[in-house]
């Protein structure tokens, strides 16, 4: 959460103010040809993706830049930018947010614009309809565009770290399998065995989402993003059981660095594996001498293998705009297939249109693109927001701070049953 969160009141009050003001004053203004983009990738292939999007927007139009990055927090800090921002009716051009219930601040204080000219039929026909739902309103208005999809339940590892420790990640079957491999990575190497961070508490959070489908299945995960905590008391508690378990496997520093910077461990062959988004891949991708297949692979997260547990990027159009015209060129680059393919290929994502050709994704994102298809269920997700409101979102981080404090199980269970209430 941000760390001075706006009353809702506030928030309200001024941008309805702030849309009144779109709305009356911005009628056939184009505004500005500068377009200020807020986001949060300045991490390896996250920053070469945005770079590549904002080159090829800039070739196709007349239309310049100005690349002003907010990360931290997984998505925090950018919230606290834009929230104040548009209290000071200074909102960006664009800035980046998950789709679905990520939006729903922004949404009941009507700081979106409808950017319905924005999705032509040539391009909803293109999207996967899962997807563009997440980009609509309740009432169907569209107020965003997705640019990706993410796979949250990827297993990563190091190719010789496993071979040299006699364990084979493809027989890897259930998420207590995990816990037994990096066991044995740690008696039969000097690695670890897992590249996990815990300074920030989402890829906790993820890592526990993912358990509990493992082990329990998506139905009584998606029970539980209803709120259903309870009536899932024993499945919740077991899946931060073996969470909690697996802290004796993180790596030394889990406490001070953040993802990409763990990460590094499993480049530098010092852990074994990394349960992590495939952005990863993307990092990978950058590193030298540290090739898919031979140097690095991947398996589903065991018990999950049919699941294709989804996140989305997106971008949207605030409002008051200071350059509606190069914000709208922007979001339609965006939803186009040059668009798609300049960021995904570098991003370390699927393109959410059905229409790009994965001839220039490579191998691995081609395998993404393929259990995609052949997945049997797609999830939304906790630690990313798009399946819970922002205040539950919030409300499990700050039950899992406690939990990577004192790792206590049933304290942690309490505090995710009351942040759905």
């Amino acid at each position: 959460m941000p760390d001075n969160p706006l009353s809702r009141r506030q928030f309200v009050s001024v941008a309805g103010t702030a849309s009144a003001a779109m709305l009356a004053g911005c009628d056939g203004d184009g505004g500005s040809n500068e377009l200020e983009l807020v986001h949060w990738w300045t991490a390896g292939g996250e920053e070469d993706a945005i770079q590549a999007l904002i080159d090829g927007y800039e070739e196709e139009y007349d239309y310049t830049v100005n690349n002003n990055p907010a990360p931290g927090g997984a998505g925090s800090a950018l919230d606290t930018v834009i929230q104040n921002r548009v209290l000071n009716e200074n909102p960006p051009g664009t800035f980046q947010i998950w789709p679905g219930k990520a939006m729903n601040t922004y949404l009941d204080s009507d700081v979106l614009a409808d950017i319905g000219s924005v999705w032509t039929d040539e391009m909803q026909s293109a999207y996967q309809d899962g997807v563009m739902e997440l980009a609509q309103t309740d009432d169907g208005t569209f107020v965003a565009v997705p640019v990706n999809i993410h796979r949250l339940n990827n297993l990563f590892y190091n190719v010789s770290v496993v071979e040299d420790a006699g364990v084979d990640p493809a027989s890897l079957e259930t998420p207590g399998d995990v816990l037994t491999a990096m066991e044995t990575v740690e008696a039969e190497t000097d690695a670890a065995g897992m590249a996990h961070q815990t300074s920030a508490q989402w890829s906790t959070v993820q890592l526990w989402e993912d358990i509990l489908v493992g082990q329990a299945g998506v139905d009584t995960y998606l029970d539980v993003l209803d709120g259903n905590v309870a009536a899932n008391e024993q499945a919740v508690k077991d899946a931060l059981q073996l969470t909690a378990d697996y802290r004796e496997y993180f790596i030394e520093d889990a406490g001070s660095v953040s993802w990409d910077t763990g990460n590094q461990s499993v480049i530098q062959d010092e852990a074994a594996f990394l349960h992590q988004g495939d952005w990863a891949a993307g990092q990978y991708k950058s590193a030298e001498d540290f090739e898919y297949g031979t140097d690095w692979d991947y398996v589903p997260f065991p018990g999950t293998g049919d699941v294709y547990h989804v996140v989305s990027d997106a971008f949207v159009m605030p409002q008051p705009n200071p350059s509606p015209d190069a914000t709208e060129a922007w979001l339609s680059y965006a939803g186009s297939v040059d668009g798609q393919i300049a960021f995904n290929t570098n991003k370390g994502s699927i393109p959410p249109r059905t229409d790009v050709s994965m001839d220039e994704f490579g191998p691995f994102l081609t395998s993404q693109s393929e259990d995609f298809g052949a997945s049997t269920a797609q999830p939304p997700t906790i630690a990313h927001g798009t399946g819970v409101t922002p205040t539950v979102k919030g409300n499990v981080e700050d039950a899992f701070a406690d939990f990577i404090a004192n790792w206590n199980v049933d304290d942690t269970y309490s505090g995710i049953e009351s942040a759905f209430n």
